[in-house]
């Protein structure tokens, strides 16, 4: 019989309960234990699916009250010396003060760094190690989630991140050092758990080293061999899982290292398939994972039983099947999609649906195709339903981005002869401040954008709330000083989701909701077709805005990378196709708003370095056509439109010259919560245009204090030129308060006086 199962499910709750309840106990509204208790509710329910599904597992420890990476952490005794933390049991407080500097109880400090989780749009709190850095067994979390699993009478499969993969996305603070030297020291406390795990009857555990997929260094390679050497002749059999992309020039290393089976990615990496069953040993299990865990298109069910039923000639029993990765990156259940278009719904498959994949599969291996005709003729009349859709292909937008020339990928002159120009017009002091566009989403917005959607209130009236709200934002700007202002985003669900519903080739969820980071949850878009722009998406607005004030007011868009990463796109052509027709529409945007007076536009790229591709091999033409599309979308302004663009929580050193070649004239970038570590990319390049580095970090609760901010600034003076900088928040500012942001922004403007007065 074929074994099927999941790396992992989504956390958050088909109605983002998880969410509701982590906000309410950091706001002090809900005791500790609710908290624990909707933890609770959420596995049962996500396990009773998953058995439901005719799994032959459930998935434990994949649920997080924050982070998965974070739960290792905390398991691990990984607690930077900053947070206090007196031993012991890592407790709740001490890991949310990590993820977000602030918790309930505790001292409020600066969070721990959050970055991509390889090339997601998922964050993760990257792990931070001392030179002598000590590991211990300091949280019983996973062992109690498999005692809730077992006592609900489930066969547990226990899910734990790797040792390497750990030490590799981890940062060394406090020294000079190596951080692949901590393993030794490391490895006993995963002998620890994994002796544990056994102890409760367990006999299969998910280790997820997803780092085999990078094209790792050669000490970082062999020490494979070495660590999984240490866990021989423990009571548990070791699935070694990997996944995003295929192993590469890591596929001998990882077939032969002693585990009892290897997870291999067969959506992202379909040609591995035949080099990893030549090399895996006899004895070995090999999962397949052939149900895409990052998108949300029905499976080709037809193509999946092929290489399976391929696979099984070899494997017999060996063989598992699984979705490619965890199903964390899609959302719950298609089936609360009540309002979603019905042809375009037939398309899909939310992580529910994805379960029933899995059992069609299993059932066709086990009992063969015809014991499943009905449901493996219903997929392949939903592909050739999106096939042939009329509504998916548009000639007059494929012809327009067959027709661009040269001239439409560049300014009309260069940078320096472009910044005489805009000085000249703005005026702007030194060390400019401005923000990166969002203000709080409050309670008032949030109320009337419903009762708008719902049809209980008029556009008009709706259009009258979101002026009164963003003539509070300029107001408070005004008030504040901010040197450039922005409108506030009150009219905005989401900056991909916003231009999605103006734009064609677009289709949107009423529950579609992926967790990004911690409470944080998006609801992206799906990019079913070509895309076309039929009319101003942001103009009204703006102008409305710069109306109020004669202060420059800058043009909020979203890039055109940017909206493909955080969407779910069509797997039907090459994304750098989807992307250039979305360059042009974003085009047409940025021209609209310079006729209409908008003389600073920012496009926001955040996701640019998310999408680079995990082998280097692969990187140069993804970094072309993703560079590409950001200058065909600012071409053609005049000199004197400053164009600005934002990036956040990612390393810019491997893309530091694309970066430039995106020749933005301002690009601010998130810094503060690596302390400004992430300027280390612009030591060896100079960076040629103007930048912002983030000093203030709008993901915690706390507000930071003007000295903190001058002294980031000046760490930043040592590495650019201080005429080249600007000084801003490192994101927007959407998710805080009015209160906190205020006051953060009057010390921010506080520090770049100072620093002003210190240039004098």
């Amino acid at each position: 019989m074929t074994t099927a199962h999941i790396l992992g499910f989504p956390r958050i709750g088909a109605e983002r309960e998880l969410k509701q309840a982590l906000e309410r106990y950091w706001k002090g509204e809900t005791p500790q234990a609710e908290l624990l208790q909707t933890g609770r509710e959420l596995r049962a329910r996500h396990w009773r699916l998953q058995k439901d599904a005719g799994l032959d597992f459930v998935a434990a420890g994949d649920f997080s009250f924050y982070d998965h990476m974070l739960d290792m952490s905390a398991t691990l005794g990984v607690v930077p010396p900053r947070f206090e933390w007196p031993g012991g049991e890592t407790d709740l407080d001490t890991y949310f003060r990590m993820a977000r500097g602030a918790a309930p109880s505790g001292k409020a400090t600066h969070a721990c760094e959050m970055t991509k989780w390889f090339d997601t749009n998922y964050h993760y709190l990257v792990p931070e190690f001392q030179p002598d850095q000590n590991f211990r067994l300091a949280s019983n979390r996973l062992f109690d989630e498999v005692a809730e699993a077992q006592a609900l009478g489930y066969r547990v499969k226990p899910v734990l991140v790797g040792p390497l993969t750990y030490l590799w996305l981890g940062k060394g603070k406090g020294g000079d050092f190596d951080r692949l030297d901590l393993l030794d020291r490391l490895l006993p406390v995963y002998r620890e758990i994994f002796s544990r795990l056994g102890a409760m009857g367990v006999e299969w555990v998910q280790i997820d080293e997803p780092a085999l997929v990078l094209d790792l260094p050669e000490p970082w390679r062999a020490a494979y061999a070495r660590a999984y050497a240490a866990f021989q002749g423990l009571p548990v059999k070791l699935l070694l899982a990997t996944y995003f992309e295929n192993l590469g020039a890591n596929t001998v290393t990882a077939c032969l290292l002693p585990v009892a089976g290897l997870h291999v990615d067969l959506t992202r990496g379909a040609d591995q398939i035949e080099t990893v069953l030549a090399e895996l040993p006899a004895d070995k299990i090999l999962s397949l994972g052939v149900i895409d865990g990052r998108n949300i298109w029905r499976a080709d069910l037809d193509r999946a039983l092929a290489v399976l039923t391929g696979a099984r000639d070899t494997l017999g029993e060996r063989l598992w099947l699984a979705p490619s990765c965890s199903l964390l990156h899609v959302p719950v259940d298609l089936g609360r999609e009540e309002l979603l278009d019905t042809e375009i719904k037939s398309w899909l498959a939310f992580a529910v649906q994805k379960l029933q994949e899995l059992r069609v599969l299993k059932t066709a291996l086990d009992n063969g195709a015809p014991a499943v005709r009905e449901k493996l003729e219903a997929a392949r009349a939903a592909r050739r339903t999106r096939a042939h859709s009329a509504r998916i292909h548009n000639p007059r937008v494929r012809q327009r981005a067959a027709s661009l020339a040269d001239r439409d990928e560049h300014r009309l002159n260069p940078f320096a002869q472009r910044r005489g120009a805009q000085q000249k017009l703005f005026r702007l002091p030194s060390y400019p401040t401005t923000t990166i566009g969002s203000f709080p989403q409050t309670a008032n917005i949030r109320g009337a954008r419903r009762e708008f959607k719902a049809g209980r209130l008029s556009e008009a009236l709706y259009k009258e709330k979101m002026r009164a709200e963003i003539a509070l934002a300029v107001s408070k700007q005004e008030s504040i000083g901010l040197d450039v202002l922005v409108h506030g985003e009150a009219e905005r669900n989401d900056m991909v989701e916003y231009f999605g519903e103006q734009l064609e080739g677009f289709a949107f969820t009423g529950h579609g909701w992926v967790q990004s980071y911690g409470s944080r949850c998006v609801k992206p878009p799906i990019v079913y077709g070509d895309v076309s722009r039929p009319g101003p998406m942001t103009v009204e607005w703006a102008v409305y805005a710069q109306s109020l004030t004669k202060k420059p007011m800058k043009g909020m868009l979203t890039g055109p990378v940017t909206i493909l990463q955080w969407s779910f796109v069509r797997d039907d052509q090459p994304r750098a196709d989807t992307t250039l027709q979305i360059a042009l529409a974003v085009r047409d945007e940025v021209r609209d708003l310079e006729a209409a007076g908008i003389k600073i536009i920012q496009i926001d790229e955040p996701a640019l370095r998310e999408g680079l591709p995990l082998h280097a091999a692969d990187r140069p033409a993804y970094l072309a056509w993703a560079v590409r599309a950001f200058r065909v979308a600012v071409s053609g302004v005049l000199d004197d439109t400053q164009i600005h663009t934002h990036m956040c929580y990612a390393e810019f050193n491997d893309i530091i010259e694309a970066v430039a070649a995106m020749d933005a004239d301002v690009i601010t970038i998130e810094t503060s919560r690596s302390d400004m570590e992430l300027l280390d990319a612009f030591v060896g390049f100079k960076y040629p245009n103007e930048i912002g580095p983030g000093v203030y970090d709008i993901h915690s609760p706390r507000v930071p204090e003007t000295g903190d901010m001058v002294r980031l600034m000046r760490k930043a003076q040592g590495v650019l030129p201080p005429e080249h900088l600007w000084i801003n928040p490192d994101c927007g500012l959407k998710t805080r308060n009015w209160p906190e942001v205020e006051q953060s922004l009057r010390n921010m403007v506080e520090a770049a006086h100072i620093l002003r007065m210190e240039a004098k």
